[in-house]
């Protein structure tokens, strides 16, 4: 191309302005890796934007749209890297560096810094791996690495976690490896009932299950629970204390609040009916 415009300067009468060719064309092929790296990278946004809207017009459900949505944004920030990374290269060829000497030089760094970056290979590859199995996606309530909270942002890198103070973790994909996900179709809420042994076993089963009929009838808890209210029944005998197990199925996400109101309504029922709740700290030995 450059030649090309060489020879039309000539056709022209135009050779005095061959040196500042000369001296523009770098500047020029520069401008146009740049310009054509933004219009591949802006041509593959919109073409995932456009998978996502099919996706969410065929009625995919809320977990295929998460995985999705969670594959697409992991896409891009590759791409992005991938485009750069060869625009660069491009660049570089036009300043008139060789870029065979610099592919050569890379590989050989990459065999040195690769047997001293192990960990940093192996979270490429669980964050790989992590993604094509669908176990962690944008929005989730996990616990991994020791750390719990709602997933924020997934990399082949890391995971970003948000916890219930809003402290934020960055987890290294290489220090996983059990991932507890919360948010998979349903979740229950879980409740350690503790009763006096005076109560009446019967009695209490029959508040707590009137108690979770009136809560799937509440407007406010009725979308998010799925199922009836499950007594398990006695479950542990204390020293001062009998635990009644019980559990309710309801949607991903929302097994704090309802265990929270879930508990509060049997406390205040158990108050009405003179039912004790005892105190499961140590007691004196007088107090036996």
């Amino acid at each position: 191309m450059h030649k090309a415009i060489e020879q039309l300067l000539h056709e022209y009468n135009l050779s005095g302005l061959t040196r500042w060719l000369d001296i523009a064309w770098p500047i020029i092929q520069i401008i146009l890796v740049v310009v054509a790296a933004l219009i591949v990278k802006s041509i593959f946004i919109r073409a995932t934007h456009l998978i996502a809207m099919e996706v969410q017009k065929r009625g995919a459900s809320i977990e295929e749209q998460k995985r999705i949505n969670t594959l697409l944004r992991v896409s891009n920030y590759s791409l992005t890297v991938l485009i750069w990374v060869i625009a660069i290269m491009f660049i570089l060829g036009a300043l008139g560096f060789s870029i065979a000497p610099i592919l050569a030089t890379a590989g050989v760094a990459g065999i040195a810094v690769g047997f001293g970056a192990q960990s940093l290979v192996k979270d490429y590859f669980t964050g790989f791996v992590m993604l094509i199995e669908n176990q962690i996606r944008q929005g989730d309530s996990v616990e991994i690495a020791g750390k719990t909270g709602i997933v924020e942002e997934i990399t082949l890198r890391y995971v970003r976690l948000r916890d219930y103070e809003g402290a934020v973790h960055f987890v290294p994909n290489s220090n996983i490896t059990v991932v507890t996900n919360r948010s998979r179709e349903y979740a229950y809420a879980v409740c350690d009932v503790g009763i006096s042994y005076e109560a009446d076993i019967e009695q209490v089963k029959s508040l707590i299950s009137k108690i979770g009929e009136e809560l799937r009838q509440d407007y406010q808890f009725k979308d998010r629970i799925l199922d009836n209210i499950e007594i398990a029944g006695v479950d542990q005998l204390g020293d001062f204390t009998v635990l009644i197990k019980i559990r309710m199925k309801v949607r991903a996400h929302e097994q704090a609040p309802v265990r929270r109101e879930l508990l509060a309504r049997i406390k205040t029922s158990f108050a009405k009916h003179g039912i004790e709740i005892p105190d499961s700290r140590d007691r004196s030995p007088s107090k036996h």
